[in-house]
């Protein structure tokens, strides 16, 4: 029997005993979405500071955010969200390397809308941002579930 983690020892507590059966079903989406939000406000507030606050440009700005909310999606990602346990560091080291050219195709992307919406068309920062980061967590998702942490 797979051990128990601390989401699913959450979710035996009486008040959510209810929930259970939804959260076993669709528990890597959930978690998916729980660690992809905290991801998205820490991306947007980290944005918000360096560029709205500190004038730093935003493609620069960009670039800072996503390797803060980078490191912190491998961890959740690997331990929580797909249970990506490797047997060696050969497998470590392949699923690091797929996790993080992965995000750096998805930076490439949202570098991409940045520039356009922003840069070139002086769009709301901001909400581009936002808009942004909804399609790169979308593609972030496909490309771990394919790919990264396929079993």
């Amino acid at each position: 029997m797979k051990e128990m983690d601390i989401f699913d020892k959450i979710m035996r507590l009486p008040v959510l005993r209810l929930f259970e059966p939804f959260y076993k079903e669709h528990k890597e989406v959930l978690l998916y979405l729980l660690f992809g939000g905290l991801s998205f406000v820490l991306n947007i507030v980290l944005f918000i500071l360096l560029n709205g606050t500190l004038h730093i440009n935003e493609l620069v700005a960009n670039v800072f955010c996503w390797i803060a909310c980078v490191l912190f999606q491998y961890v959740t990602n690997k331990t929580w969200v797909f249970d990506g346990k490797t047997d060696s560091s050969k497998a470590l080291i392949r699923q690091m390397a797929s996790f993080f050219g992965g995000r750096l195709f998805t930076l490439g992307v949202e570098e991409v809308i940045l520039a356009v919406f922003i840069t070139w068309l002086g769009l709301n920062s901001v909400a581009v941002k936002i808009a942004a980061q909804i399609a790169v967590i979308v593609l972030n998702y496909i490309i771990s579930k394919l790919i990264v942490f396929a079993k």
